[in-house]
């Protein structure tokens, strides 16, 4: 049997190509929408991709299932449990129910019907006849069982969440009952997902260890007790998932290859943003707070740069990229499409300097370190935004923060401020305070500072945290 498993680090995601290299077969299950890693390495192993699997409509990033199968030449399988729910596959696919077997050379991929995520998901057991004919070796479990947790019921709002808690009790409960404790559990997210809470970094597990270690799987739990447990630890609800199911749901457009490699001259560029198209700066905070474009998205060149540009950058939006260098355009690219942002339509020739010699204007986000912060608040009207999570600022913040997740700060700015008040804006190192400052400059918010070093700086100065 061949198995491999690809890891998207910036949305903490796992996609899996199993199949038979006597068959030359493989199947690839919950594939991101860049679909080039599959083909190549379809190709690199002399194989054929001959299914695409998915385990449910996922809401955390835009699925590749329905070009890839179109590459191959292959029907999308997916579950037949959707019919009649709040999202519905709408694109040509092959239904899939519990106990459908697909049969690849020695290998046998088994449906498993496993709701309580979403009403249609399905988790899939993976069989090798050459060792075993009856005993499943592997459980590709989608968002189900993760290492360490389950997945958020609450995806459909709150009318649902109740319903789906009790569900996902019943497929912990019946569906996992009598398969053996060597099950090797192979999850569709890892730690740093937010469609669960508390997942472990462990990119696999086994059965056995999940039922002495996640705290939803312990049999004593009665149905109460494990709804209020799983509904009490749901992370933050990222705005952009209810655009993502639907996406997903109706079918990502086919990109046929990767958009927004066009190096845009000053003046073309400018006529862009001037007819609405936003600009994301991919600049780190010290380079982006000296001189940006103005409303520009200060979203710094890295590994979150999925999860952020979904939080903060509207969709249906023409975009452009601000970069510190041209070769970082295909890896934003990716990073973009794998959440649905794909009118990229290029990228500034000649990066901020060119627009500086050009005589364009610039906007500046002053940095303000944590001693002079300290200063400030004691002198001056100064408001400190605190842009982390929720754990985090209950691990420690500055007495008189306002408290707004990043994420969730373009609705929320009631709360914030803006007559002649100055505002720094923290989070823990000044990656995210950046991002966060950015969109407040875009609402009109003057004053702006960001808090260089974040909390971690303030608090190795010595300076006084409130629990």
């Amino acid at each position: 049997m061949l198995f491999e498993q690809f890891e998207e680090k910036g949305l903490a995601h796992y996609s899996y190509a199993v199949g038979c290299p006597g068959a030359g077969q493989m199947a690839i299950v919950d594939p991101r929408r860049d679909i080039d890693i599959y083909l190549e390495f379809a190709a690199n192993q002399g194989m054929r991709i001959s299914h695409v699997l998915e385990t449910h409509i996922h809401a955390d990033y835009a699925s590749g299932a329905r070009e890839l199968a179109q590459r191959c030449a292959a029907e999308p399988m997916l579950s037949a449990y959707d019919e009649g729910e709040i999202f519905e596959v709408a694109y040509p696919h092959q239904k899939l129910y519990d106990g459908d077997c697909i049969t690849l050379g020695a290998v046998r991929i088994q449906a498993l019907h496993t709701p309580g995520h979403t009403p249609e998901h399905l988790s899939f057991l993976v069989y090798d006849t050459t060792r075993s004919e009856g005993v499943p070796e592997m459980m590709l479990s989608g968002d189900f069982l993760f290492v360490g947790s389950l997945g958020r019921p609450d995806l459909l709002g709150e009318e649902a969440k109740l319903g789906l808690a009790k569900q996902l009790y019943c497929s912990v409960q019946e569906k996992l009952e009598g398969l053996p404790d060597g099950l090797e559990v192979y999850p569709a997210h890892g730690s740093g997902s937010m469609c669960g809470a508390g997942m472990s970094g462990r990119p696999h597990s086994t059965l056995g260890f999940e039922r002495v270690a996640n705290p939803y799987l312990a049999s004593a739990l009665s149905e109460q007790e494990f709804v209020d447990r799983i509904l009490s630890n749901v992370p933050p609800f990222p705005p952009y998932y209810r655009r993502m199911k639907r996406v997903n749901a109706e079918g990502p457009a086919i990109l046929d290859g990767l958009p927004g490699n066009h190096p845009l001259e000053v003046e073309d560029f400018s006529q862009r943003v001037q007819s609405g198209a936003a600009v994301i700066d991919l600049r780190n905070a010290l380079a982006f707070g000296a001189g940006h474009i103005e409303g520009s998205f200060g979203i710094g060149y890295g590994g979150k740069i999925s999860e952020w540009a979904s939080w903060l950058v509207p969709y249906d939006t023409p975009l452009l990229l601000v970069m510190a260098h041209d070769q970082m355009q295909t890896e934003v690219a990716r990073s973009l499409v794998r959440v649905g942002l794909d009118q990229l339509e290029g990228y500034l020739k000649g990066g901020i300097e060119a627009w500086t010699m050009a005589g364009r204007p610039l906007r500046s986000l002053p940095q303000i370190d944590p001693v002079q912060l300290a200063r400030r608040r004691e002198e001056s009207n100064l408001q400190v935004v605190d842009v982390r999570s929720q754990a985090e600022w209950d691990s420690g913040h500055i007495s008189g923060a306002i408290h707004v997740m990043a994420g969730h700060l373009a609705d929320s700015l009631d709360r914030i401020p803006d007559s002649g008040t100055s505002l720094a804006v923290i989070c823990a190192s000044g990656y995210r305070s950046t991002a966060a400052a950015s969109v407040l400059e875009r609402h009109g918010f003057k004053n702006l500072f960001n808090a260089a070093g974040g909390m971690t700086a303030w608090e190795k100065a010595g300076l006084p945290v409130e629990r």
